[in-house]
């Protein structure tokens, strides 16, 4: 409903699109530029083998919950997890609410 009023509003004639070419996230670094450019050919579809696998760094695997939980979350135990501001900026994203749940769970024992 939303997008059939763009589209018939007066405004329309004026909306410019704008696509993400760069991720403003990353730094300039050689490792980045390397990251950015692995990220951008996820989203085209050309890391993808015949059996839909995309292969990533050893790196970026956690063996565990555990191991995300402690990676992501470094010194969780300590004072300065007591800022909600320390939760905003370290997130972990889930398909599923069940996995969000079991995570929260491990996170807060």
């Amino acid at each position: 409903m939303v997008a059939a009023s763009l589209c018939r509003g007066n405004l329309w004639g004026y909306i410019k699109f704008l696509y993400l070419r760069q991720n403003m996230c990353l730094g300039h670094s050689e490792a980045d530029n390397q990251h950015a450019q692995w990220l951008l050919e996820i989203s085209a579809g050309s890391t993808i083998d015949n059996n839909e696998i995309i292969q990533v760094s050893q790196s970026m695997v956690c063996a565990n919950l555990n191991g995300l939980i402690n990676r992501i979350y470094l010194g969780i135990g300590n004072s300065r997890t007591q800022d909600n501001q320390y939760f905003l900026d370290c997130i972990i994203l889930c398909p599923r609410n069940d996995e969000v749940h079991d995570i929260n769970n491990a996170i807060l024992q």
